[in-house]
């Protein structure tokens, strides 16, 4: 006898096998038509996937309302491109075609390279195949079987990852729909006609399972939704994300370089830009002294047993340069991390419970060898300084020192205008083999950690196993830019193990005058100075407030007759410590405030004939246009307000769906 739960609190019983569309029909003809997928426990299965014999289960038939639905619909239409794409072009190889966020993608190795020019005939050839509107039908084998079947159609990777990926599973499964058959485990929508309108987007180059060693293979992309408004406003988001393109942007406005004689993932700072690291260095360096902490520095490389007592090395190995091997049969490996070195510092000298909690804080550049398909902009790169900083406290001090660290977090957050975000608790997974420490340390930490969370109840706090480091629990905040697309920036991570007699052997002398075990917090409220800035450069379109913008206000002369007093008004603004420039060219002025806008200079200050009679100047502001003529004095304590006050006036808003990027900082 199988018993079904369903969403409302009623039961159903029944004394044979059955499917979830058996039991939509039974509930009703509208929800058996309105029903794309279904939710069996936690897992999201098609319609005709039989249920359990006997037993108890839930079940949530899911229609558009769901959003579980709508990443269904979305893995359909990538089966509806492929089988369009092998239409159209002979000899093509299936890999794999998974959804996303906000899409769907399909990796195919062909002979015939994609181009933004095909995307007319394969969308033709897919609202062909949705108009025939046939049935996705799931059909289970044996592996031998399906491993015949594959090689039968001529697709070696499907073969392949059957003997590679799937070798341990007794029975496998493919998708029928017409004569596109793919080994797939699902879950589809029953028939194509539900798929709802879609749109490619772009192709680009992938290797098989992500391994650049293995064959190449092109990778196209393409969404769907489940209405043509919900498409449009998606299009509009993408498009304005690619006008925020940091790496256009970062370009255009020469704030950063990336250059293939110093070698891709590692970003040159161009003046411009350095003035904006620098001036979020000088901030958080303020406020990193009003809060106690220490400032160090450390080197750019360590000894590989360095990271192998902390648990780094091997740990971490592929993400890692190779070790530099010395003629003396020493081993350094550049830096990965700074918390290791942040430890030797706590060690070395004794530590009486009296000085505690020591905060150590440095901008440390950090290497990683990410993988070259991985790389972008200053998003994901292979070298990149954090704001770190690690405090060594008593166990007493936990909850107050941790508290302080996402207060700070939060101060920095509100003050760049990033309002929008979540925290994301980090918690070990119970079934994974990756972490250090005991389980008791790891429950003494979580539970510290949640505690205090609650107590300040910080926006959306989430609990998520699986996400902790691996020596510890973390708090990551993820951030929303204006387009809602997220970022993992800020973290603080609580550490029980680095401490401990296992890895560093860290103590203090307490009160009793014996050793004691200090607790250890990584901290990093930027994280990734080169992501953070990409970050800013998209949120802000490259139009930074005025305390980050590289040239704050530009003088402009109508005509060469009044240079000698703009170069006077650009002095005053210079001597107030204003980032000001002057442009004084044989052009109308029209064409200096398009160049002025053009750079995004937040403020421009027109000299004429009635300014420099009166000691005036007309000020036009980028946001909010002619100000009108104000004293020069008066539009320079104007701007240096709005500087002290790290005012953020402006950011244009639109709403949430681009996707969420998960991308740790720290390890």
């Amino acid at each position: 006898m199988l018993k079904v739960r369903l969403p409302d609190g009623s039961t159903r019983e029944y004394e044979h096998s059955v499917r979830p569309a058996e039991i939509a029909q039974e509930i009703g003809p509208r929800l058996a038509r309105a029903a794309l997928a279904a939710k069996v426990e936690d897992r999201v299965v098609s319609l005709d996937t039989p249920l359990p014999a006997e037993g108890e289960v839930s079940l949530r038939l899911l229609t558009q309302k769901d959003p579980e639905a709508l990443a269904v619909m979305r893995h359909s239409c990538a089966h509806v491109m492929a089988r369009a794409v092998m239409r159209l072009f002979d000899g093509v190889q299936l890999a794999f075609g998974p959804t996303i966020e906000n899409g769907f993608y399909y990796d195919f190795g062909m002979e015939h390279k994609l181009t933004e020019e095909d995307f007319p005939a394969i969308e033709a050839e897919m609202r062909r195949i949705i108009a025939e509107d046939e049935p996705f039908e799931r059909i289970e084998t044996p592996r031998e079987q399906a491993l015949a079947v594959c090689a039968g159609l001529g697709q070696a990777l499907k073969v392949e990852h059957i003997n590679e990926g799937l070798k341990d599973h007794a029975t496998l499964s493919f998708y029928r729909q017409g004569e596109f058959l793919d080994l797939c485990r699902g879950p589809h929508v029953p028939r194509a006609g539900v798929i709802g309108p879609f749109k490619l987007l772009s192709v680009a180059g992938a290797y098989w399972k992500g391994d650049a060693s293995r064959q190449q293979l092109q990778r196209l992309y393409g969404t769907c939704f489940f209405t043509q408004q919900e498409l449009e406003a998606h299009l509009q988001r993408v498009e304005e994300a690619k006008r925020r393109d940091h790496r256009l942007l970062g370009r255009q406005l020469e704030l950063f370089a990336v250059h293939p004689m110093v070698g891709q993932g590692l970003v040159l700072w161009l003046p411009r830009g350095a003035i904006i690291r620098s001036l979020l260095e000088q901030w958080v360096r303020e406020e990193l002294v009003k809060r106690g902490y220490e400032p160090v520095y450390t080197p750019h490389i360590g000894r590989v047993e360095l990271y192998q007592t902390s648990g780094h090395y091997p740990y971490y190995a592929e993400s890692q340069f190779r070790p530099i091997d010395m003629e003396e049969g020493e081993r350094y490996l550049l830096k990965p991390m700074n918390c290791p070195h942040h430890v030797m510092i706590y060690q070395s000298r004794p530590r009486s419970y009296r000085e505690l909690p020591v905060r150590l804080a440095e901008f440390g550049t950090v290497y990683r060898y990410e993988k070259s398909g991985e790389l972008g902009g200053m998003t994901r790169v292979r070298g990149f300084t954090q704001d770190d900083a690690h405090l060594f406290c008593t166990e007493e001090q936990v909850a107050e020192e941790f508290r302080g660290c996402l207060e700070m977090t939060q101060y920095i957050l509100r003050t760049l205008g990033l309002t929008s975000y979540r925290v994301r608790l980090g918690f070990r997974d119970p079934a994974s083999n990756k972490y250090v420490g005991s389980e008791d340390r790891w429950a003494k930490a979580q539970a510290a950690l949640e505690r205090v969370c609650r107590e300040m109840d910080l926006p959306h706090l989430e609990i998520e196993a699986g996400e902790a480091a691996f020596y510890g629990p973390k708090a990551d905040f993820v951030v929303a830019d204006c387009l809602g697309r997220e970022w993992q920036l800020g973290t603080v991570q609580l550490d029980y193990n680095l401490p401990s007699p296992e890895r560093f052997g860290l103590e203090y002398i307490g009160p009793d005058n014996t050793p004691h075990q200090p607790v250890m917090i990584h901290r990093a409220p930027l994280g990734s100075l080169e992501r953070f800035v990409g970050v800013l450069i998209e949120h802000f379109a490259g139009a930074f407030p005025l305390w980050l913008a590289p040239e704050q206000v530009r003088v402009m002369a109508v005509s060469e007759k009044f240079e000698e007093y703009g170069r006077q008004v650009e002095a005053r603004l210079k001597a107030a410590g204003l980032r000001a420039t002057g442009d004084y060219r044989a052009e109308k002025i029209g064409a200096k405030v398009r160049d002025a806008q053009l750079r995004l200079v937040p403020y421009m200050l027109i000299v004429g004939a009635r300014e420099m009679e009166q000691g005036t100047v007309s000020v036009r502001d980028r946001i909010e246009g002619d100000l009108g003529a104000m004293p020069v004095q008066q539009a320079i304590e104007k701007l240096t307000r709005e500087v002290q006050e790290k005012t953020v006036r402006k950011v244009a808003q639109l709403t949430a769906g681009l996707g969420t990027r998960r991308e740790a900082n720290t390890y």
